[in-house]
């Protein structure tokens, strides 16, 4: 019997480590192991993740398409080998893929009797859409995905929802769930039978860059908070660890909504330093420019 994958896709910042720590840690009684896909060599997801499922890999680089396929496949066995009994996997694409490489990968037929794609959800930042819905990238992911997750409803209007409902309907999307209701675990893991069409070919965007950043030693946290307030105009999504006088911090960015937050304990303890990712369109983003003021905040 082939083990039912879920793959989790979703534009930059829209949710999809939360989501699948929700997913994780519901009361489904079933073994999970993930993989994560981040932007960079930098795998701060999986470092998120780690203790919550049965098993949890890395891949680097941010795009599970043609040039990793390979990696997935070995992945994928790895993960099968080393965690026997797996009830299912989750896939977690980067924010700057097409899902729609990934489910071609997950067609190979060596993979046929072991596992097989069930779901593809995507998550929906909802405070972010009107910024997305003339986004390519977006609409392949909205397109490429059964059902649809809208996150970070809080303070939403219903008006604001109404609309939102409405663009996805234009897309002819019916399986929407806010997450501020409860995680759609139904629709997870017992999904309506349904047949796979073509799959369009994946939609290749090479117009983001990133940095990745990294600093064995404590920074000032107030210094930081300066730096990142003034990038934040030319950033789409930063993500990492920082170490400061009050311990080890979890920051993530995304447009200029910024959190800082203890790091998770499995996190924390296999770290003391700094790791952070930093992405952004190359017309703004300098990534040269950025290290430099970053490297400011080494004493």
């Amino acid at each position: 019997m082939s083990v039912p994958v879920l793959l989790v896709t979703g534009f930059l910042g829209a949710g999809k480590t939360s989501f699948i720590n929700q997913l994780l840690q519901a009361d489904h009684g079933l073994r999970i192991a993930a993989i994560v896909n981040d932007f960079g060599s930098i795998n701060i997801d999986a470092a998120l993740l780690e203790g919550a499922a049965d098993g949890v890999i890395g891949l680097k680089n941010g795009c599970i398409c043609c040039s990793l396929q390979g990696d997935l496949l070995r992945t994928l066995k790895i993960v099968l080998n080393q965690n026997p009994g797996t009830d299912h996997i989750v896939i977690e694409a980067s924010g700057v893929a097409d899902p729609a490489g990934i489910a071609q990968s997950l067609t190979d037929p060596v993979l046929w009797s072991q596992v097989r794609l069930e779901t593809i959800a995507c998550l929906i930042d909802v405070p972010d859409l009107a910024a997305r819905a003339d986004d390519p990238l977006w609409k392949a992911q909205v397109s490429g995905s059964d059902i649809h997750c809208l996150a970070k409803t809080e303070g939403t209007t219903l008006t604001e929802l109404t609309a939102v409902h409405g663009t996805l309907a234009d897309l002819g999307k019916q399986h929407v769930f806010d997450l501020s209701k409860g995680f759609p675990q139904m629709a997870v893991f017992h999904p309506e039978p349904r047949k796979r069409t073509a799959l369009n070919k994946p939609l290749q965007d090479d117009r983001f860059a990133h940095l990745e950043w990294q600093y064995n030693g404590k920074i000032d946290l107030r210094r930081f908070q300066s730096v990142m307030s003034a990038l934040a105009p030319d950033l789409l999504r930063a993500k990492g660890f920082v170490w400061v006088a009050e311990g080890s911090l979890l920051f993530q960015m995304t447009g200029t909504r910024a959190t800082l937050s203890r790091a998770p304990e499995v996190a924390s303890a296999a770290q003391q330093g700094c790791r952070l990712v930093l992405i952004g369109e190359r017309k703004r983003f300098d990534a040269d420019r950025v290290e430099q003021q970053l490297n400011g905040l080494i004493a």
